[in-house]
Parts: C-alpha cells; structure tokens; sequence
C-alpha cells in the first residue's frame, strides 16, 4: 500500500508561460516558483506550456537559468503550443526536450531596441529638459535628444553581446556550433516544420505529448499538476513590510498553502 501511496503523490509540474517575458511573465515570481519545484521531491519532472513572443532579454535570461536549474535535478521538457519566439524561445532551451505544435511558430532568435524620440515634440510644445548627470553616458539613449555616434556604437555592442549569448546558449541546447544557430538567428520565425528541420525542436506534438515525454523521462506516472507563477502569501498582505518579523510567519503559512496546492 505504502509503494502504491508514494506512486500517487509522483506529479509532473506543469508551467505556464504566456504572455510577454517580464510583463505577464515576471521573472521574480517564475525564479521563485521553479524553485519551489526543484526542492519539492514529489515532482519528478517539469513541462513549459509556453505561448509567448518573447520580451525583455534580461528576464528572459533570468528564466532560462532558473529552468536550468531544475533541470540539474529532474527531466525538463517545453511545450510550444503557439509562439515560441524570442526570449520564450530561450527560456524553452533550458529544457531536455522541446516539443512543438505542428501549427507554433517558433524562433525570431535575436535582440532589439526601440527608442522612441520625442525631441521635435518637445521642442514644438516650448518644453526645455535640464540634465544633471553623474556621468557622460547616464543619460544615453535618452528620448529628448538625438544620441551621439559613440553613444550608438555603444548601445550596438550591447546589442551585439547580448545576441551572442544568446546565439551560445541556443548552440550548447540544441548541439549546434555558433555558425549553424547565426545562420538562423536572423530574427525571423519558422513554422514548426521548418523550425523541426533546422534542429531548433525534437519533434510534433501537443501539451499531452509533452507531459508523456516528461513522465518517460523520469520513470514517474503521468499524473500532472498545473501551476502558475502567484504572488506570495507574503508580498500580498505584507508589502512593504515582507521583511519584518511578522513577515517571516507569513512565509512559513505561504509554505504551507504550496504543500496544500500539490495535495491530492
């Protein structure tokens, strides 16, 4: 009884990811979750039911090493249900396997930066802006001027480093060299076909197909639990004071209601 008990309570964590990385998709709170799942035994594996365009790169990167790091512990496997692009696309490079809808898009294997200039705006409204600065380049990519031609150069090879890790950790996920993955790392998307053909996935199939890839690879049953990323118990009644004593109470009662969400 007791070995038929501990194959019940074996679950496959299943995350969603939809919406834009670091808006909808908070890293804070998805670093905070995968954590839970990589300390908590009774979850053997994990699935990414990921929908998303991407968004911000650093949240992305955020997320992607927070996936890494249950991926240490148990299997991990993405599902890419309708967009796979950008930053959710490296997110799903974190896991073993990326499993994809026959219909997703995936890739747009990039970075870029949009600034919006407001300067003739400005100036037709009678609007002076009066800078006081630390430093020469505190107010780079500022909307209310022009940037100068070493301002652009700068904020290119911050584009330009920020693409290369990117380019490296699609390579070391998907055992491609860098050449290979800069060749179709143009920003463009890929119907799942074509993106099945160039190695950015490992095959067909729907978020059930994942969750079974998932218990394969554990030796665990197909017996999935749907989480998302919640704000804690802590920083919904505390705020500002999450830090205090009584915030640390409040911790141990979040604790408690994580056990709850995973009962049978």
């Amino acid at each position: 009884m007791s070995i038929v008990m501990s194959r019940l309570q074996q679950r496959i964590g299943v995350v969603e990811v939809f919406g834009s990385i670091g808006g909808a998709v908070r890293s804070p709170l998805m670093d905070r979750l995968l954590g839970k799942i990589r300390e908590d035994s009774r979850i053997k594996a994990m699935v990414l039911d990921i929908d998303s365009p991407g968004g911000s790169a650093t949240a992305s990167e955020y997320i992607y090493r927070s996936v890494l790091r249950v991926a240490e512990h148990k299997p991990v496997v993405a599902s890419i249900r309708g967009v796979g692009a950008s930053g959710s696309y490296m997110i799903a490079c974190g896991a073993q396997r990326i499993v994809s809808a026959p219909g997703a898009i995936i890739g747009s294997i990039g970075v870029i930066s949009i600034r919006p200039m407001i300067e003739e705006l400005l100036n037709r409204s009678g609007i002076d802006i009066t800078v006081n600065k630390s430093g020469e380049f505190k107010d780079m990519g500022a909307p209310w001027r022009e940037p100068t031609a070493e301002e652009e150069q700068k904020m290119q090879d911050l584009i330009d480093d920020t693409f290369g890790a990117f380019v490296s950790i699609v390579a070391e996920a998907r055992g491609m060299t860098d050449a290979a993955v800069r060749a179709v790392a143009t920003g463009e998307v890929y119907r799942a076909d074509k993106a099945l053909e160039l190695g950015l996935v490992d095959e067909f199939g729907d978020l059930d197909r994942a969750i079974d890839v998932a218990a394969a690879l554990a030796g665990a049953p197909r017996n999935p639990i749907f989480l998302r990323p919640l704000r804690g118990l802590r920083e919904r009644l505390m705020g500002p004071f999450a830090d205090s004593l009584v915030g640390a109470v409040v911790e141990q009662i979040d604790q408690k209601l994580w056990q709850n969400r995973l009962r049978l």
